[in-house]
């Protein structure tokens, strides 16, 4: 198992109330994943699946990058405003 911390951002965070989470999750799983396995307890994000963006410790990933214990996932959902 892989620990890692998820940064919430802009629809992630209004669906979870909270900036972060901390998930277990099975080795070798993908970035990817993290947000299929949010998007499945809260359906309401589905709506960002295809645009959300990725990062893992700071830097822009592709939806397939594997995730090591200790990661630091954000899910970056597009964002407006001024």
């Amino acid at each position: 198992m892989v620990r890692v911390t998820v940064k919430l951002f802009a629809a992630y965070q209004d669906a979870y109330g909270v900036p972060e989470l901390v998930l277990e999750l099975p080795e070798g799983e993908s970035v990817a994943s993290v947000r299929d396995r949010l998007i499945a307890e809260h359906p309401e994000l589905i709506e960002w699946k295809d645009v959300t963006q990725f990062g893992i410790n700071l830097e822009f990933v592709n939806a397939d990058a594997l995730l090591k214990d200790g990661d630091e996932v954000v899910l970056i959902p597009p964002v407006s405003g001024g």
